[in-house]
């Protein structure tokens, strides 16, 4: 049976689309419609694309769009799709065998269900890594929602859901953020999702660490304050202020590891202010305190280095 709308946002995706592709070739049987939105592409992307779909016989339609973006790709196809159920997978990542149909089956068993939550492989760098399985969801949509932008339970990664298109209706992505578009997305939906999970992993999640952390390099206080913006909005599907203020913290430490890392002790310390003034976890408390540490002894050490350089 036909049920399945896949969709696939791509730029510049030649060297990875076929692959992806091609790991949705066993699901044929219920996939009734493969989207790639083609976002301005100036490789091949759209040759490639069809070639493949041509040999593995995958209903592919090709939507033309020039977002610049991924979330408003995605919402290009959101709009045209026809099918009961949407499934989304970036151009670079991997469907495992069977996963849309263990998806399928447990909207069967669960048919109050209107989102199904996979699990998924982490690959960083090529190298496979841990499996994540979804855990920790609750019967109450709002405190699913609530939970997930804390960030107590597992995080959904674009390709481990099924989400039936009455649930998704209007929704739809933001538009112009630097990060974290998915997970208010996925947040939305979960306010008002019956939501069932399977422990099956169900596609392969790719992950470059570099490409992840220069997101938060660029501009990271304008892009902070637009995420910031975006993210208050939430408030409108009944998520809580203070669950915002622990996301808040949550990115707000992210960056101020990556400044870290990379040497930007200013940019660092005001991003780890913003972290230790939010509401957090325990663990979240050690790290910001280890951060404190770390870089008042960095910023001793150079101290130090200066002061010896105009001694000699």
């Amino acid at each position: 049976m036909k049920a399945v709308s896949v969709v696939i946002p791509a730029y510049n995706a030649a060297a990875t689309v076929a692959t992806t592709l091609a790991s949705l070739a066993s699901e044929a049987e219920v996939i009734g419609e493969v989207l790639l939105i083609d976002d301005a592409s100036t490789d091949d992307t759209v040759a490639v694309a069809q070639k493949a779909a041509s040999q593995l016989s995958l209903p592919l339609r090709v939507l033309p769009a020039d977002c610049h973006d991924a979330g408003g790709s995605r919402n290009v196809a959101l709009a045209q799709a026809l099918y009961p159920w949407v499934y989304l997978i970036d151009a670079d990542d991997l469907h495992l065998p069977g996963g849309l149909r263990a998806l399928l089956g447990q909207a069967e068993s669960r048919p109050q269900a209107d989102m199904i939550v996979g699990a998924y492989r982490r690959r960083v760098n090529g190298e496979d890594r841990q499996i994540k399985v979804p855990n920790g969801y609750q019967a109450s949509p709002l405190a699913n929602a609530s939970a997930y932008v804390k960030g107590d339970i597992r995080s959904v990664a674009v390709g481990s859901v099924l989400a039936s298109r009455r649930l998704i209706g209007e929704t739809r992505f933001p538009v112009g953020l630097a990060y974290d578009e998915d997970t208010l997305f996925w947040a939305r939906l979960m306010s008002k999702a019956s939501l069932a999970m399977i422990p099956q992993p169900v596609m392969v999640y790719e992950v470059s660490p570099a490409r992840s952390d220069d997101r938060f390099a660029i501009n990271p206080v304008r892009r902070f304050l637009e995420w910031r913006q975006a993210l208050r909005t939430l408030t409108d599907c009944g998520i809580p202020v203070p669950s915002l203020k622990i996301r808040e913290g949550l990115v707000a430490l992210k960056i101020a590891r990556v400044h870290y890392a990379r040497g930007d002790l200013n940019m660092a310390a005001r991003f780890l202010a913003v972290a230790s003034a939010a509401p957090k976890r325990r663990s979240e408390a050690w790290r910001c305190l280890r951060y404190r540490l770390k870089l008042a002894v960095r910023r001793r050490l150079s101290s130090t280095q200066i002061e010896l350089q105009s001694a000699l």
